[in-house]
């Protein structure tokens, strides 16, 4: 179902009425850290706390999400197992500023459920506290030891996903080519969804269309990301870097299997796109699905949405094959854009 015109108006209203990002991104962390408070735990889905050691003494801390099977007879009683398929890592949205794992805590759940997998998510350093190349440093480091085996002493590498949204999205991209370009692990698959992939978002020069057609009335405006991008990087040079945007990378070849997931009404949309088409182009094998009547930073919302809904099973898909019904395949293309 198309977007109402009412939410529209809504979107319209509360996107202009946002204040500079560089001026409320504080206030915006103590909104975020009542919200996390408010999230009930779910008892098909363990939590466990756990960190990462840094180079720098520092301890990144991580939460892990066990998906669980609860099978309950006269006969045995109550039986609690582990239901995982394999292991996401996930690095978390906010423009590298805002966001922590207790924020995305109900979507980590949702995502272990539905994917049927362990989630290990990554509370990174964040910027304007730690500016670029802190954050990515800290979620290689992570994910290095994850598949290294000395950070749980269960995971299967070859299992073992990558997975960002946003800021997250980039984040998860930038990882893969440290990885290759460093030589200590090889991610097998990456998933990013909404991914910022580029370093201009200015209306006036940017090469996306979708900057200028989705970036003032749809939540996140370019000026936000413009905003987010300057407290993240440290300066002028940092903006050319490629573990910064990743779609300046001279080379993505020899980059995981790659699921890209954009939406229609977010500034992002064109460059998440444009990285895709790149990395097929230098030989990747990359799905890519654009999201109908959708705006950016929709996996926060609740499970329910047909929007978050579709996703997953999108996700499913590229994971394990399933998740769309292959005699409903010609009606998804109807309702996706698919590259």
């Amino acid at each position: 179902m198309p977007i109402s015109k009412a939410v529209l108006a809504a979107f319209r209203a509360a996107s202009r009425l946002k204040p500079d990002v560089k001026e409320t991104y504080e206030a915006q962390r103590v909104a975020e850290e009542v919200l996390g408070k408010l999230s009930l735990p779910n008892p098909r889905c363990r939590i466990d706390e756990a960190s990462a050691p840094m180079p720098d003494g520092y301890a990144v801390p991580l939460r892990v999400f066990t998906p669980l099977d609860i099978d309950f007879s006269l006969a045995s009683g109550l039986k609690v197992t582990e239901d995982s398929r394999g292991t996401i890592l996930f690095f978390h949205g906010g423009g590298w500023v805002n966001g922590t794992v207790d924020f995305y805590l109900d979507a980590c759940t949702t995502m272990a459920l539905r994917l049927e997998r362990r989630v290990v998510a990554v509370d990174y350093r964040r910027a304007p506290e730690h500016r670029f190349p802190q954050a990515p440093e800290d979620c290689y480091e992570v994910a290095r030891q994850l598949y290294a085996g000395t950070l749980l002493d269960d995971v299967d590498a070859d299992h073992v996903v990558l997975f960002g949204d946003s800021a997250g999205g980039n984040l998860a991209a930038v990882v893969s080519l440290m990885a290759r370009d460093r030589g200590e692990f090889a991610p097998r698959t990456q998933m990013l969804l909404y991914p910022a992939t580029y370093n201009d978002h200015d209306p006036a020069t940017s090469l996306f269309e979708s900057v200028r057609e989705n970036g003032e009335d749809y939540l996140l405006t370019w000026r936000d990301v413009v905003g987010y991008m300057e407290l993240y990087v440290k300066g002028p040079k940092d903006f050319s870097n490629p573990y910064f945007a990743p779609l300046l990378a001279p080379d993505l070849g020899r980059q995981p299997r790659t699921l890209v997931v954009t939406a229609e009404y977010c500034p992002l949309r064109d460059e998440g796109e444009a990285y895709a088409a790149r990395l097929e182009l230098e030989g990747g094998d990359v799905q890519c699905y654009r999201v109908l009547d959708a705006v950016h930073g929709y996996l926060l919302y609740p499970s329910v949405f047909n929007i978050v809904k579709d996703t997953y099973r999108i996700m499913k898909h590229f994971l394990d094959g399933d998740g769309l019904e292959q005699e409903d395949e010609a009606a998804w293309l109807e309702l996706l854009g698919t590259d």
